[in-house]
Order: structure tokens, then sequence, then C-alpha cells
């Protein structure tokens, strides 16, 4: 697990930083430039918190209630995780 320090000097500029979304909206996953993640889910905000470490293109999540998830971007708009697809929502 990496240490705190290296998560965000590494996501701080990161490309993937921002706001993914599945295609019906539902489910939103903001990767923000801390190496810290907010997940909604409907009308729920905040739904999940927590970290994550960006290697090559595999995201790796650790919830702050323990549970652990990992995803594949398969490009730079699209991220494939569990069994969702979301993609970068553009500003």
């Amino acid at each position: 697990m990496p240490a705190q320090s290296t998560i965000h000097s590494q996501t701080q500029n990161h490309p993937y930083v921002g706001l993914w979304v599945t295609g019906d909206g539902h489910i939103r996953h903001e990767l923000l430039p801390t190496g810290r993640y907010d997940e909604a889910r409907g009308n729920r905000q905040s739904a999940y918190q927590g970290r994550y470490a960006i290697t090559g293109n595999h995201i790796d999540y650790w919830d702050d209630t323990g549970f652990t998830a990992d995803g594949t971007f398969v490009d730079h708009d699209t991220l494939h995780h569990a069994s969702m697809i979301l993609y970068r929502q553009k500003p």
C-alpha cells in the first residue's frame, strides 16, 4: 500500500483526475487531485469515500470502511470498474 504522500504527489496532476460517470448518470466517481475519491450513487452524495492510487492504466481504491476495489482505464475517457463502465465527464 503506497504512502499517502506518494499517492498525493502521483495524483496531483494526473490526467485521470476528474469526474467519471456511468452512462445513465447513476454512479459518479470524482477522483480528486489529493489522491482521494468521492462516489455518489443516485441521489446519495458521498455514498463512498476513500483514497486511490493509479499505476499506468490501473486504479486501486481503498474505501474508508475498509472495502477495496480496482479498475482499468481502457482509454483516456473510459474506466472499467467492477461491472460498470464510467466515462470521463467533460467540463
